[in-house]
């Protein structure tokens, strides 16, 4: 993410007690909008520091790929969802 992306966040209270993060990555370049499930309300700094931890890891695990293969890697996080907008 460069400096110009802001992102945008929503968040709802489950009924599991968990809390669901909407969260839009407005970049004039590359929109992206996903989903992030907390086990726990966290204060708005701590979700934005977590959003862009995932998509850190998202990114690095990326440049290992392989580039002879035509699928992205498998993700193993079910609680971090992106999706291009």
């Amino acid at each position: 993410m460069n400096k110009s992306t802001s992102i945008r966040i929503t968040t709802k209270a489950l009924n599991s007690g968990n809390c669901q993060v909407k969260f839009f990555i407005e970049d004039e370049e590359n929109p992206q909008y996903g989903y992030l499930l907390l086990h726990e309300a966290k204060p708005v700094g701590d979700i934005l520091e977590e959003i862009k931890f995932r998509m850190a890891c998202r990114s690095e695990a990326m440049l290992h790929a392989n580039p002879f293969l035509s699928i992205a890697p498998s993700q193993d996080d079910h609680h971090f969802y992106l999706f291009s907008a």
